[in-house]
């Protein structure tokens, strides 16, 4: 199979060297795909020419219809997309639903914030200001749609969520989008577009898929583009200085690498419901995509006295195999890359720690099983590694911290993630780590005994709050609610009489975010 790139609104093959696309339980190639001798500049041209006024002649309300829509074609076809995920991602059923069903959900979330902005086609912020002291002429910040194009560079680890995640807020917003998939898993992505193409849901130019290749996207970009990349940091800074994105002034949004913490409070002792729910997270957190997550927990800070009490519950039997095994609960990495990569973290994080538990992985063959692997670092103020490299990976560290201010201090040695979860019923605790906590994290999430049941989990990304984080998670924001709809819009100080301005927010959508 040749995965084709949907451009221009037509379906497109590639050139030059092709990237295999693996089983990585079982080494067959899937498909190949090739991203040279494409003509990007004529497809952004047709997103800008075509897509982008189609969308912005609709309403938030029409926009929100559409994303219905995408998300009813791609419900019609959720097993097979869990099976290509399986195939090309070494999925388990768990993994499965957290990529594809989030995908979905996250359409259906902003499909409905769509609906409640209504026939609208801009947003106001709620209140007009005085610019002196003739009180018939004043302000009002409006928010609008971008004219151009919004370019999404996605990871390899999610690519159905990181795919509609994103494309669902800038086609709300009225922004058409090219989605460049990372191409070692991009058959799943490919197919769920294909589906909405062929469906006929969206307008022509709304939505254009690159597989393989773009190398020279950043040079083509022009004012009033938005760039949203997810990925390494290195590749991060490196497209971010590109010259022709500085020059045209592109908002250009990072989600990045972030050492993500899990701290369970001084007062959870092991008969506590805060204790069990912390271990059960952190094991979760260390298996769920076997580790692949931007929001997989890295570091495990506990009091210095439940050191080794936690290590003891953490030791739990994990099943590393074939997902289409019965019983298997951890599945593989994607490729060979990834597991050379974790080897590689795994030997730098050694400097600062010890291996004090690693599951049992099949032998032999293609697979590329890595195993579950804790570490423990007795001196994490003395340590550098385990605060600095993210094994992207089912790789975490468990360390001491001796109060609460060391344990802050300790989660700011992360130099900025995107979530740290506290587990305590202490009250007092759980208040000064969340102001803490705020300033060095895009989430916090405060869970005791009354709540364990409700989190929908440290590694999930609920549509309704932000996701991204500062200094080294990129200092990006996504999602959010209507937050995230910031992005995609200019915003702009309207002046004018108090009629023309009263006019504009009864012909807009109130905005807060």
């Amino acid at each position: 199979m040749i995965l084709q790139h949907y451009l221009g609104g037509r379906w497109l093959d590639g050139t030059g060297a092709a990237t295999a696309l693996l089983d990585p339980v079982t080494g067959d190639e899937l498909a190949t795909v090739a991203g040279g001798g494409l003509d990007l500049a004529a497809a952004l041209d047709h997103a800008r020419r075509v897509g982008g006024p189609a969308l912005k002649a609709m309403t938030y309300a029409e926009r929100g219809a559409l994303l219905k829509a995408v998300a009813e074609v791609l419900t019609a076809n959720r097993d097979r997309y869990n099976d290509l995920s399986l195939q090309n991602s070494g999925a388990t059923a768990v993994d499965c639903a957290f990529d594809v069903d989030g995908g979905i959900g996250t359409l259906r979330y902003f499909a409905g914030l769509g609906k409640g902005l209504g026939d609208t086609r801009h947003l106001v912020e709620p209140d007009m200001e005085r610019l002196g002291r003739d009180e018939s002429f004043q302000t009002l910040h409006v928010w609008a749609p971008y004219g151009g194009v919004a370019i999404h560079i996605n990871a390899f680890n999610f690519p159905s969520w990181g795919l509609w995640g994103k494309v669902a807020v800038a086609l709300l917003s009225g922004m058409p989008v090219l989605a460049k998939p990372a191409a070692a898993t991009a058959l799943l992505s490919h197919a769920m577009v294909k589906d909405v193409i062929e469906a006929g849901v969206l307008p022509d130019g709304a939505l254009s898929l690159l597989c393989a290749g773009g190398r020279e996207l950043m040079d083509l970009v022009r004012p009033q583009d938005v760039v949203s990349f997810t990925g390494s940091a290195d590749t991060a800074r490196r497209l971010r200085a590109n010259a022709t994105v500085i020059a045209a002034g592109v908002p250009f949004n990072i989600e990045a690498d972030s050492l993500n913490a899990a701290v369970l409070g001084p007062d959870a002792g092991p008969e506590t419901e805060e204790f069990a729910a912390f271990v059960k997270e952190v094991l979760k957190e260390m298996t769920v995509k076997a580790g692949q997550k931007c929001t997989a927990i890295r570091r495990i800070l506990v009091p210095a006295d439940r050191l080794d009490a936690v290590q003891e519950a953490l030791t739990a039997k994990v099943v590393v195999g074939d997902p289409r095994q019965e019983g298997v609960r951890m599945g593989p990495l994607v490729n060979r890359a990834q597991v050379q990569a974790a080897e590689e973290g795994l030997a730098r994080l050694t400097q600062d720690a010890r291996v004090v538990f690693q599951s049992d992985v099949p032998r032999g063959g293609a697979g590329c099983f890595f195993p579950a692997t804790l570490l423990r670092c007795d001196d994490p103020d003395g340590a550098e590694a385990v605060h600095a490299h993210e094994v992207f990976g089912p790789v975490a560290t468990l360390m001491p911290y001796r109060d609460a201010h060391h344990a802050f201090a300790l989660v700011a040695r992360g130099e900025g993630s995107l979530v740290t979860s506290v587990f305590t019923a202490d009250a007092d605790f759980a208040a000064r780590a969340s102001v803490a906590l705020a300033a060095v994290n895009g989430r916090v999430a405060v869970v005791d005994g009354s709540v364990a049941k409700a989190n929908p989990g440290h590694g999930v990304v609920m549509p309704q709050c932000l996701h991204g984080g500062p200094g080294r998670a990129g200092g990006g924001e996504e999602m959010g609610g209507r937050r995230a709809l910031r992005f995609y819009h200019q915003r702009c100080a309207i002046q004018g009489s108090v009629a023309h301005l009263t006019r504009l927010k009864e012909t807009g959508a109130s905005f807060t975010g």
